[in-house]
Protein backbone atom coordinates (compact mmCIF):
# COMPACT_ATOMS: atom_id res chain seq x y z
CA UNK A 1 0.00 0.00 0.00
CA UNK A 2 1.22 3.40 -0.24
CA UNK A 3 2.87 5.19 2.60
CA UNK A 4 3.43 1.89 4.25
CA UNK A 5 7.18 1.29 5.00
CA UNK A 6 8.99 -1.14 2.66
CA UNK A 7 9.97 -4.57 3.92
CA UNK A 8 13.57 -4.56 5.79
CA UNK A 9 14.85 -7.93 5.86
CA UNK A 10 17.44 -6.43 8.59
CA UNK A 11 14.52 -5.30 10.60
CA UNK A 12 15.26 -8.06 13.94
CA UNK A 13 11.78 -9.37 13.22
CA UNK A 14 12.52 -13.38 13.51
CA UNK A 15 10.40 -15.12 10.70
CA UNK A 16 9.94 -19.37 10.12
CA UNK A 17 11.60 -20.03 7.12
CA UNK A 18 12.03 -23.05 5.16
CA UNK A 19 15.86 -24.42 5.82
CA UNK A 20 15.44 -27.71 4.26
CA UNK A 21 12.71 -30.00 2.47
CA UNK A 22 12.46 -33.64 1.02
CA UNK A 23 10.30 -33.87 -2.40
CA UNK A 24 8.16 -37.48 -2.70
CA UNK A 25 9.86 -39.22 -0.10
CA UNK A 26 8.10 -42.97 0.29
CA UNK A 27 6.74 -43.99 3.78
CA UNK A 28 8.48 -47.38 4.27
CA UNK A 29 6.91 -48.26 7.53
CA UNK A 30 4.55 -46.70 10.02
CA UNK A 31 5.20 -48.26 13.57
CA UNK A 32 2.38 -46.98 16.26
CA UNK A 33 3.94 -49.15 19.12
CA UNK A 34 7.18 -47.28 18.68
CA UNK A 35 7.24 -43.99 20.88
CA UNK A 36 7.09 -41.44 18.68
CA UNK A 37 9.06 -39.48 15.96
CA UNK A 38 9.91 -39.80 12.24
CA UNK A 39 13.23 -42.12 11.48
CA UNK A 40 14.77 -40.93 8.39
CA UNK A 41 17.92 -42.72 6.63
CA UNK A 42 21.16 -40.28 7.64
CA UNK A 43 21.84 -40.74 4.06
CA UNK A 44 19.09 -38.42 3.69
CA UNK A 45 19.55 -35.86 6.65
CA UNK A 46 22.87 -35.17 6.16
CA UNK A 47 22.10 -33.98 2.48
CA UNK A 48 19.76 -31.34 3.94
CA UNK A 49 21.47 -30.47 7.26
CA UNK A 50 18.65 -31.63 9.44
CA UNK A 51 19.65 -33.12 12.59
CA UNK A 52 18.57 -35.82 15.52
CA UNK A 53 15.54 -34.46 17.47
CA UNK A 54 14.70 -31.51 15.04
CA UNK A 55 10.96 -30.49 14.37
CA UNK A 56 9.91 -31.27 10.99
CA UNK A 57 6.78 -31.02 9.72
CA UNK A 58 5.39 -34.18 7.66
CA UNK A 59 2.79 -33.45 5.07
CA UNK A 60 1.10 -36.40 2.72
CA UNK A 61 0.69 -35.99 -0.86
CA UNK A 62 -1.09 -39.25 -0.73
CA UNK A 63 -3.80 -38.45 2.24
CA UNK A 64 -3.64 -34.79 2.69
CA UNK A 65 -2.42 -35.63 6.44
CA UNK A 66 0.11 -32.97 7.94
CA UNK A 67 1.73 -33.13 11.56
CA UNK A 68 4.64 -32.44 13.27
CA UNK A 69 7.33 -34.62 14.90
CA UNK A 70 11.40 -35.21 15.73
CA UNK A 71 13.91 -36.81 13.74
CA UNK A 72 15.29 -40.01 14.83
CA UNK A 73 18.50 -40.84 12.19
CA UNK A 74 17.85 -43.97 10.81
CA UNK A 75 20.43 -46.94 9.47
CA UNK A 76 23.09 -45.33 6.89
CA UNK A 77 21.93 -45.93 3.08
CA UNK A 78 17.94 -47.57 4.18
CA UNK A 79 16.28 -45.67 2.13
CA UNK A 80 14.12 -45.51 5.36
CA UNK A 81 11.41 -43.36 6.31
CA UNK A 82 9.36 -44.48 9.23
CA UNK A 83 6.45 -42.80 10.93
CA UNK A 84 6.57 -43.60 14.65
CA UNK A 85 4.09 -44.08 16.99
CA UNK A 86 0.89 -41.79 17.28
CA UNK A 87 2.04 -40.08 13.73
CA UNK A 88 1.62 -44.02 12.45
CA UNK A 89 -2.32 -43.76 12.56
CA UNK A 90 -2.25 -40.69 10.34
CA UNK A 91 0.73 -41.58 7.66
CA UNK A 92 1.03 -45.06 6.38
CA UNK A 93 3.37 -46.85 4.90
CA UNK A 94 3.43 -46.60 0.85
CA UNK A 95 2.30 -42.59 1.22
CA UNK A 96 4.38 -40.26 -0.48
CA UNK A 97 5.39 -37.55 1.48
CA UNK A 98 6.81 -33.87 1.87
CA UNK A 99 9.40 -33.49 4.93
CA UNK A 100 10.13 -30.06 6.05
CA UNK A 101 12.04 -27.88 8.64
CA UNK A 102 11.88 -24.24 9.59
CA UNK A 103 14.28 -21.83 10.94
CA UNK A 104 13.74 -18.56 12.52
CA UNK A 105 15.96 -16.08 11.20
CA UNK A 106 16.11 -12.06 10.28
CA UNK A 107 17.29 -12.64 6.76
CA UNK A 108 16.16 -14.35 4.09
CA UNK A 109 18.04 -18.08 3.70
CA UNK A 110 18.44 -20.47 0.55
CA UNK A 111 16.99 -24.11 1.71
CA UNK A 112 18.19 -27.08 0.74
CA UNK A 113 15.57 -28.88 -0.77
CA UNK A 114 16.20 -32.34 -2.50
CA UNK A 115 14.25 -34.85 -4.54
CA UNK A 116 14.47 -38.91 -3.69
CA UNK A 117 13.35 -41.14 -5.89
CA UNK A 118 10.83 -44.12 -4.92
CA UNK A 119 13.24 -45.94 -2.92
CA UNK A 120 14.14 -42.87 -0.98
CA UNK A 121 17.66 -42.36 -2.70
CA UNK A 122 18.60 -38.63 -3.23
CA UNK A 123 17.99 -38.14 -6.93
CA UNK A 124 19.44 -33.95 -7.07
CA UNK A 125 19.32 -30.76 -5.64
CA UNK A 126 15.91 -28.50 -6.38
CA UNK A 127 16.01 -25.06 -7.05
CA UNK A 128 13.71 -22.26 -6.87
CA UNK A 129 12.72 -22.18 -10.18
CA UNK A 130 12.06 -26.49 -10.20
CA UNK A 131 9.47 -26.26 -7.66
CA UNK A 132 7.25 -23.69 -9.41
Amino acid sequence: MAGEPAFDPGDGTLRSVLRAKFHKATVTQADPDYVGSITIDINLTEKVGLWANEKVLVASNTSGARLETSVIEGERGSGKICMNGPAAHLIAAGEEVVIMAFEYTDEPIVPKVILVDGENNFVRYLTEEDQH
